[in-house]
This record gives C-alpha cells, structure tokens and sequence, in this order.
C-alpha cells in the first residue's frame, strides 16, 4: 500500500513594528523545515503613519506575490509600559494582517513567549538564543538579523503547532499564560 505523500506547507512568519517589520517564509513537509527567504521591510522613521503603514502593507503583499505562501502566522502584540507604543504596534500588526488576509490566506497568531518556547524551549530566550536557534533549526550558514529571526521562529512556532495553537489543544496538549502543557 503505497503511503501518500506528505501535505507541503508554505508558512509565512511576520514579526510586525513599525520602523522594522521581519518577514521569513519556511517549507514545512514530511516533519522537515527549508528555509525559503526572509528579510526586513523598513519603513522611514521621519515619514507620516499613514505613509508607514502602507510600505507595510504594500511590500508584505509583494513578499506574498513573490512567495506564495499557503499560510501566515503573525507574532501578537504584547502591552508596552507605553500605551502610545502599544497602539502603534497594532496599527503596523494590522497592517501585516490586512496584506495576508487581502491574499485570502489563513492567519494564526501567537504570542513571543509561544514562539520562544516552541524554538528554544522557553520563553524567556534572548534575541541571541532564538538567533542562534533559528539557525540551526534551518541549516542556514550565519544567523539572521534579529527581526528575520523573530519572523522565522514565528513559522517555525506554526509549523510545530500542526493547524495553529487549536491543533495543539486538540491533540491534547493546552496553553495556559502563552506556555504549552
């Protein structure tokens, strides 16, 4: 009996901000991570938000065009001790989402202590670690800066999650203050 073949995910991982948003887009088959390309889309610090918001938005909708991921997973925001700071963050998150769902594709969130877990086993790791674990993980030659590394252990965090962090719940496992049970 012939075994059939196993289902192939394109996840694109974004880790939103509004100066830098990172972007990684990972191959997920049979169990197995490749890694496909990431980068960073900077938006001009001096420029009005509106203007900001749409470089976001236009550049992750060519990233999509380019790559055609099957999936997306967006990193959540979590409260600044700014509230200003908070706000503008989900401006640019929403942004990142609107690109992914004018595409019509899937989108999962998580939160960076799921992501940390997932990549380097808990959620308190540095930048550093999750560098260095996302390196790894993919077989790339050097680490990726810090942003395409957050967007990648952000892919990296769905594809292990099988169908997002509802996959895990059904699979038995439950999710208490962002950790993995």
């Amino acid at each position: 009996m012939k075994r059939p073949a196993p289902i192939t995910r394109r996840i694109l991982g974004i880790d939103p901000g509004l100066r830098a948003t990172g972007f990684g887009l990972v191959v997920y088959s049979g169990g197995r991570l490749q890694y496909i390309a990431s980068g960073c889309i900077r938006s001009n610090a001096s420029g009005d938000l509106p203007e900001r918001l749409a470089v976001i938005l236009r550049d992750l909708a060519s990233v999509i065009a380019t790559h055609a991921p099957t999936e997306v997973a967006v990193e959540k925001v979590f409260v600044n001790v700014n509230p200003q700071s908070t706000l503008l963050l989900g401006q640019a998150r929403g942004a990142a989402i609107s690109a992914a769902v004018l595409a019509a594709l899937p989108v999962s969130e998580y939160t960076a202590l799921q992501i940390k877990q997932a990549v380097v086993g808990h959620g308190k790791a540095a930048k550093e670690q999750v560098q260095e674990m996302v390196k790894r993980l993919l077989s790339l030659p050097t680490a990726p800066t810090a942003d395409a590394a957050d967007a990648l252990a952000c892919a990296i965090c769905h594809a292990h999650g099988g169908e997002g962090m509802g996959g895990l719940r059904k699979s038995g496992y439950r999710v208490r203050r962002g950790r993995i049970l």
